[in-house]
C-alpha cells in the first residue's frame, strides 16, 4: 500500500483540527448510506446535538486515505478530538457501557431495566422464534419517535436487560429509558402476524370531529389518511391535504414516526376505525378516527 500523499493527510488534519467530533461515513447525518453508517450516526444523534460528518462516497481519496491516516480499513471512523475511536462495532460497544458518554463528558446512562410486559401470546411466538436461536439474545432497539425493532443478537456485557414472562429481552440505554411501561404483544393484522409494541398512554383511538380536524389541517399539526377505496372517493373527492392509504399502502405510511398525530377517515367514520386499530397495534400513539367520516365533512361545508 502506498503511503499517504501529504496534500490528502494535510485535509484530514485540518477536518481533525476543525471540528471536535469527526465521523467519516458512507452518506450523511440525515441520510446514511449503510448499515454501519445508520448504525453509528443513530448513537452519535442520541448524544450529541451537533457533529461533523464527512461522506466518503463523494471523495474517493479521503475514503482511502482515512483507512491509512489511522491504520483503520473500515468505514465508518469516529474521531474524537483528532484521536481515532473506532468503527460502528466499538462505538456500540462504548455506548452501552457508558465509554462513550464519558469521552464526551455526559451524565452516566441510567442503567435500570425497565418494567415491561410480554403478554402470553409474544412469550410464545417468542420462544419458538429462539428455539434453535442458540448463544442468541433476544434485543430490542426503541427510536426517540418510538420506532421499534427486535433483533436476535449475542448478548453485550454491557446489555440492560429486563424480564417478563421467564423471557429477557435485551436493550441499550436509551431504548432502556424508552421501555418503561410497555406491552410487547402477538398481533394478527391485515398486514400479518408479529410481535407489537404499546406505549403507556397509548392503544386508544381518539374521535376527532370535522371541525376540530378542519382547524388542525389549517395548522398543518396532523396527518390525515383517507382509507377508502377508489370507488368509494368518486362520489366524495378526497381532501387536498389527505394522504391515500390505497395508493401509498401501509408499507409507506407506516414508516412515519410513531408519534405523528395521525387521523384516518372514511365514508361514515365506520371502517376508518379497523385501520386506526391496525396503527395502534403497530405502535402509533396518536391516533385518530374522524367521526361521520366525509359524510359528515360534506354536510358541514
Amino acid at each position: 500500500m502506498s503511503s499517504l500523499d501529504s496534500a490528502t493527510r494535510e485535509r484530514i488534519e485540518t477536518l481533525l483540527q476543525n471540528h471536535p467530533v469527526v465521523l467519516f461515513m458512507k452518506g450523511d447525518r440525515q441520510q446514511p448510506m449503510c448499515g454501519f453508517s445508520a448504525a453509528a450516526t443513530n448513537i452519535l444523534n442520541e448524544l450529541l446535538p451537533e457533529y461533523h460528518t464527512v461522506n466518503v462516497l463523494e471523495d474517493a481519496e479521503i475514503r482511502d486515505g482515512i483507512k491509512e491516516y489511522g491504520n483503520w480499513p473500515t468505514i465508518p471512523q469516529l474521531y474524537v478530538n483528532g484521536e481515532l475511536v473506532g468503527g460502528a462495532d466499538i462505538i456500540r460497544q462504548m455506548y452501552g457501557s457508558g465509554e462513550l458518554h464519558a469521552l464526551f463528558k455526559l451524565p452516566a446512562p441510567d442503567r435500570t431495566p425497565p418494567e415491561i410486559t410480554v403478554t402470553d401470546a409474544a412469550a410464545k411466538a417468542i420462544r419458538e422464534s429462539m428455539e434453535h436461536a442458540d448463544g442468541l439474545a433476544l434485543h430490542l432497539e426503541i427510536g426517540r419517535d418510538q420506532s421499534a425493532g427486535f433483533q436476535l443478537a449475542p448478548a453485550g456485557d454491557s446489555d440492560i436487560v429486563a424480564s417478563s414472562n421467564g423471557l429477557e429481552i435485551h436493550f441499550d440505554p436509551d431504548s432502556a429509558q424508552r421501555a418503561k411501561g410497555i406491552v410487547i404483544d402477538w398481533v394478527s393484522t391485515a398486514q400479518g402476524e408479529g410481535l407489537s409494541l404499546s406505549f403507556p398512554g397509548s392503544g386508544k383511538i381518539r374521535d376527532l370531529d370535522v371541525a376540530t380536524l378542519k382547524a388542525r389541517l389549517a395548522k398543518g399539526d396532523i396527518t390525515l389518511v383517507d382509507v377508502r377505496s377508489a370507488a368509494s372517493r368518486d362520489g366524495l373527492p378526497a381532501l387536498p391535504q389527505a394522504r391515500i392509504l390505497e395508493d401509498e399502502g401501509d408499507g409507506v405510511i407506516g414508516t412515519l414516526p410513531k408519534d405523528t398525530e395521525i387521523a384516518f377517515i372514511c365514508m361514515r367514520g365506520i371502517s376508518c376505525r379497523t385501520v386506526a386499530e391496525r396503527y395502534i397495534a403497530h405502535g402509533f400513539t396518536h391516533v385518530y378516527s374522524v367521526t361521520g367520516g366525509m359524510e359528515a365533512w360534506d354536510a358541514a361545508k
